[in-house]
């Protein structure tokens, strides 16, 4: 048998060995008599295998290092291999006592141990993800920190629960003394201490900020490296050709130009991938840029440029067939949802399935609004200054929102081709706005939604309809709206002889709904009778799909503080309410109160959004529903946004 074939195997051998003892340290920390027995047979003079002890710390520090070693994690085999060598170590000096080798338990926990050791060595190979350079020192002040706040803390829980009856015997010093042994022990000796007696659950409490501490100095040692050299001004420039010559190809390309994202490039410049680091994940959304020839170009290098870090892929919101592309490197698929595309030459307001929306458009329209259609390019810059200032006001709270399907910087000047829609009431005010990216020469892909709660419903479908309407006006033949997640449950669900799984989960998902824009996001895009295109989430491992989820949800700033996309003005919440609180008055003296909310007829912030390509007029899937909502907009916090806008101006 080849070495190629031992090591990956001996690899595997020593994650499942370190996740059999933690199972039995877990189990042996609920079950009391295993427990017992286990404890038994580690004292004196037996001995258990490496890390093999009973109790629910030392189950957790080894279920830790079982998962930090399936990432292959190069510091998590040395630091296995430190300890086990030297625990290897001195058991087989141990085991020249005469007193020592006479158990035969101990020769079984020593083979054991040795050929843990034997498959770190044989292994070594398939251990190469590297941590960020900074992981020593962020783990050094993490121990340091945090141990230090932690015996403190220790040192008040005693001083506050000591039931001793000559209490005052204790000083503080021999209190935060005893606290500190408890945490880097099991128990501490109480001879030691003269006037302590605490109670079982503070001496629990303790530990349990033991092993938190150990954990969180194990997560700063091993974590991932965060970023690989941003988007820089070379790198916009290459991905904008690549759009120039094959931007029509999906509509989430120009998404791509999201600063904070890193690019892959293939070997000859053809192809790229743009992705983003996320809670260890490498997110990429959409497809690969470029000519499709040379996306395997792309992919093989971005995905192993994951696995040297630890990161794990996945992609966000690809077509059908970048998916089948993706799928010939070890990918697997997971429908997602359908994208709303609708092509203007076929697009009408006739017949009886259009009534409701032609019925709204015809309100409006009475009403005074009109819509102002023009490139970025053309908007003067005190203009687009006043414009970002509203959207701003009109925006849904302070957290921006968007990874996959918002550009996040309206008004940035390198964006002149994108499109704005402004609509103004019978009095001239502005009442809406809507931004569109470029999707190739002809096409247009949603981008930014926001509307002043105060004007008449209706609006932003009556805006949807004069850009169709009026499209020729700047050569635009197809555009792109927004992705309804489980579309294809939905439509299924509600027919005739729809089997019983299917109607559980068209079931579960509307109850969902109530919360999260589901259902009415898929029946606000089939008012307008469009083409749907699938769009899939890839990935390797089904195992992997939790933290994929919890990744993408970051990215798109629905975790709040927890994304690096959630950008707040400085100065805690004061400074936030006293935005808020500007932001109001301002619109008031501009002709209304600002609106929380961005969505339409539903009366909700939409939540989610995919852009496509591929085989446009491939698919003719027709359906029914109600007015179309989009997403919202992230980008830059107000106060820098309009700053830069007002310098350039």
């Amino acid at each position: 048998m080849g070495e190629s074939r031992i090591a990956p195997r001996a690899a595997a051998f020593a994650v499942w060995y370190l996740r059999a003892v933690a199972f039995v340290n877990f189990l042996s920390a609920v079950w009391v008599s295993l427990g017992q027995d286990v404890r038994r047979h580690n004292q004196e003079n037996l001995f258990t295998p490496y890390l093999l002890t009973a109790g629910f710390a030392s189950g957790v520090f080894t279920a830790f290092l079982a998962v930090t070693m399936r990432r292959r994690k190069r510091a998590a085999w040395i630091l296995n291999l430190v300890l086990a060598g030297a625990f290897l170590t001195l058991f087989a000096l141990a085991m020249l006592l005469p007193e020592i080798r006479r158990y035969p338990q101990n020769w079984v926990s020593l083979g054991l141990t040795a050929s843990f050791v034997g498959a770190l060595l044989a292994g070594r190979r398939e251990f190469y993800a590297k941590g960020d350079r900074s992981n020593p020192k962020l783990a050094a002040a993490v121990a340091a920190g945090g141990g230090l706040a932690a015996s403190l803390l220790a040192a008040l829980l005693v001083t506050v629960t000591n039931q001793a009856a000559d209490a005052g015997r204790s000083t503080f010093a021999s209190r935060w003394w005893y606290g500190t042994l408890r945490l880097v022990s099991v128990a501490a000796d109480d001879s030691r201490f003269p006037g302590l007696s605490t109670p079982t659950w503070v001496d629990v409490a303790v530990n349990v900020m033991s092993t938190a501490l150990v954990l969180g100095v194990l997560y700063a040692a091993f974590r991932s490296r965060r970023a690989v050299d941003p988007l820089g001004p070379e790198d916009e420039k290459r991905l904008r050709e690549l759009l120039e010559r094959h931007g029509e190809r999906d509509s989430l390309g120009y998404f791509a130009l999201r600063r904070e994202k890193s690019v892959v490039w293939s070997p000859t410049g053809k192809a790229a991938v743009a992705y983003r680091v996320v809670g260890g994940v490498s997110l990429a959304a959409g497809d690969p840029l470029g000519d499709p020839e040379a996306w395997p170009g792309a992919i093989e290098p971005w995905l192993a440029q994951a696995r040297a870090h630890g990161w794990i892929p996945a992609v966000m919101g690809a077509s059908e067939e970048a998916g089948t592309v993706y799928a010939r490197h070890g990918l697997d698929a997971l429908e997602l949802g359908d994208e709303a595309v609708v092509e203007v030459a076929e697009f009408t307001l006739e017949g009886r399935a259009m009534r409701t929306v032609r019925q709204a458009c015809n309100r409006v329209r009475r009403a005074g609004y009109t819509v102002r259609i023009r490139r970025h390019e053309d908007i003067p810059a005190d203009e687009m200054t006043h414009l970002v200032r509203r959207a701003d006001d009109w925006r849904d709270g302070a957290t921006e929102r968007g990874f996959s399907m918002a550009l996040g910087r309206l008004g940035d000047a390198g964006d002149g081709r994108c499109v704005m829609l402004e609509c103004h009431d019978a009095e001239g005010r502005l009442r809406a706005l809507l931004s569109f990216v470029p999707w190739g020469p002809e096409g247009l892909s949603l981008d930014l939604m926001r509307r002043d709660r105060d004007s008449d419903n209706g609006l932003m479908e009556f805006m949807v309809i004069e850009l169709l309407r009026r499209a020729h006006e700047i050569g635009i033949t197809q555009v792109s709206l927004n992705f309804a997640m489980f579309r294809s449950v939905f439509e299924r669900g509600a027919r005739l002889g729809a089997g019983p799984v299917l109607r559980l989960w068209r079931s579960l998902l509307s109850f969902f709904s109530r919360w999260w824009q589901i259902e009415s996001l898929y029946r606000a895009n089939a008012k307008y009778r469009p083409i749907w295109e699938p769009r899939f989430l890839l990935f390797e491992k089904s195992a992997d799909l939790p933290r994929i989820g919890l990744a993408a949800a970051r990215a798109e700033g629905f975790l709040g503080g927890l994304s690096s996309d959630s950008r707040r003005p400085p100065g805690g919440r004061a400074r936030r309410r006293l935005v808020r609180a500007i932001a109001r008055r301002r619109s008031a003296l501009d002709g209304g109160p600002p609106c929380s909310s961005e969505a339409e007829s539903l009366g909700e912030e939409p939540r989610g959004r995919f852009g496509n390509a591929a085989s446009v007029r491939a698919r003719r899937r027709r359906a029914d529903g109600n007015p179309t909502t989009g997403p919202t907009a992230p980008g830059l916090p107000k106060w820098l946004h309009r700053r830069q806008l007002e310098n350039r101006g």
